[in-house]
């Protein structure tokens, strides 16, 4: 018995000299880092004071510690960045769907300003600036070594005022000019249409009317159509929609989902993880769904895209999306200033990131470019064909009744309208023909 407890009590004085001897190089080096954290603070109190006074030009210190701030954050990733008094408001204006400017949502790569999306019915799409533009020039100034933020300022101006960017397009040999008019962005998050006997989702950013707006979209359309009865299906279109609030896309998702999760979020610490789940109430009532998405499709787009694609709610056609698979967190800072900071990466319900690698179509259909003929093949008409009703004296069809022959040439004039529908936008041409297609070959109950 003796012997075991010696035995026993060399283990314990063994670990203890074990974890001394582990534990002093780790305090060790967590004093170094501290050490050397402390370091970098005195040679950055030691330039920013070398500048203050000796620089060429005076200076105002505090335009130089807010630019070194956002320096520290813009360093991190594309989407970190201190916001000032006037861009904390701007945002927080935004969010309820109201602001000045161009109508553009940018992001930077390669120090110039990449377009994820014009919005719709700004000066910018009406101007016809597209995903996946780079802006080089504001009024003919590079923009290279600019933040996204000095940029973006410079972008801004007073309603109707004019201001000139350059282009360099994807298939443009030579960048391009474009004259955009500036003026206050009215945004009206969801619009809403009857195409045939599907109706159309256009959302075209989430901010707070996103899923009130959405909601009362879904009940009108449903109404005029005589019932959910006399709808064949929904198109969600996504295209062009740079994304906004987490929570409004969780709203859209569950919308659609009767259970089940939207998206999770994971932090740093695992204990700063989320997960989203859908609750009882299917707006469509179980209705076919396509979503539409392209390269301009963002953030809160891919999560409600994702989020179907994976519970197998709805067909994803289009392009691949724009693959920003990040979450930030507004944070209040003292002098009234914001500090955007990336807080989380967010997951589809299968557990898959889209980050840098965006949403996969489950068909994938391009937009074909559109290349009008000149004014004068334009102008032409096009020469009506003729047929066996055309003829005089022809001789009448017997086999069916008049509500028969007005049925058939309702169906001919909703195939017209829809090739007519192909030429203008091929992509919800393509989705539409998708939930006809479902609706025609769905079993019966």
């Amino acid at each position: 018995m003796k012997k075991f407890l010696m035995a026993a009590s060399a283990g314990i004085v063994a670990g203890a000299i074990v974890t001394t001897q582990v534990a002093a190089p780790l305090l060790a080096q967590e004093a170094e880092k501290t050490r050397n954290v402390y370091e970098q603070l005195d040679l950055f109190g030691d330039i920013f004071e070398r500048i203050r006074g000796q620089y060429v030009e005076e200076v105002d210190e505090a335009d130089l510690i807010e630019a070194a701030i956002n320096g520290m954050l813009t360093s991190l990733d594309p989407h970190s960045s201190y916001l000032s008094p006037e861009d904390a408001d701007d945002m927080r204006v935004q969010t309820r769907g109201e602001f000045g400017g161009l109508g553009i949502e940018v992001t930077q790569e390669d120090g110039f300003v990449k377009v994820v999306s014009p919005i719709d019915g700004t000066p910018a799409d009406e101007a016809g600036i597209e995903a996946g533009d780079f802006i080089t020039h504001v009024d003919g100034e590079s923009v290279l070594g600019y933040t996204l933020d000095e940029t973006v300022e410079k972008m801004r101006g007073p309603a109707g005022s004019e201001i000139v960017v350059t282009i360099v397009r994807e298939g443009n040999e030579e960048p391009f000019d474009v004259s955009i008019i500036r003026d206050t962005i009215k945004l009206t998050a969801v619009r809403t249409r009857i195409e045939g006997d599907s109706v159309v989702l256009r959302l075209t950013t989430f901010n707070n009317q996103t899923f009130p707006n959405l909601a009362s979209g879904i009940e009108k359309e449903i109404e005029e159509a005589g019932g959910i009865d006399n709808v064949d299906g929904f198109v969600l279109d996504l295209r062009n929609n740079p994304g906004g609030l987490l929570t409004q896309a969780i709203k859209v998702s569950d919308a659609f989902l009767n259970s089940g999760e939207i998206v999770s979020t994971r932090g740093r610490n695992p204990e700063d993880g989320d997960r989203y789940n859908a609750t009882e109430g299917d707006l469509t009532q179980g209705k076919p769904i396509v979503v539409l998405i392209n390269g301009g499709s963002a953030s809160a787009s891919e999560i409600v895209a994702g989020a179907l694609q994976d519970h197998r709610r709805a067909i994803v056609v289009g392009t691949k999306s724009f693959g920003k698979g990040s979450v930030q967190t507004v944070m209040p800072l003292r002098g009234d200033g914001a500090m955007r900071l990336t807080t989380a990466r967010y997951y589809t319900p299968s557990g898959r990131s889209i980050q840098a690698l965006g949403v996969s179509p489950d068909i994938i259909v391009a937009q074909p470019q559109r290349n009008p003929a000149s004014e004068e093949d334009e102008a032409a008409p096009t020469p009506r064909s003729r047929s066996e009703a055309d003829l005089r004296g022809r001789l009448n069809n017997d086999s069916l009744s008049d509500e028969e022959i007005r049925l058939i040439e309702e169906d001919r004039a909703r195939a017209e309208a829809a090739a007519k529908l192909r030429e203008e936008d091929y992509q919800l041409a393509y989705a539409l023909d998708i939930i006809q297609g479902l609706t025609k070959f769905a079993p019966d109950d």
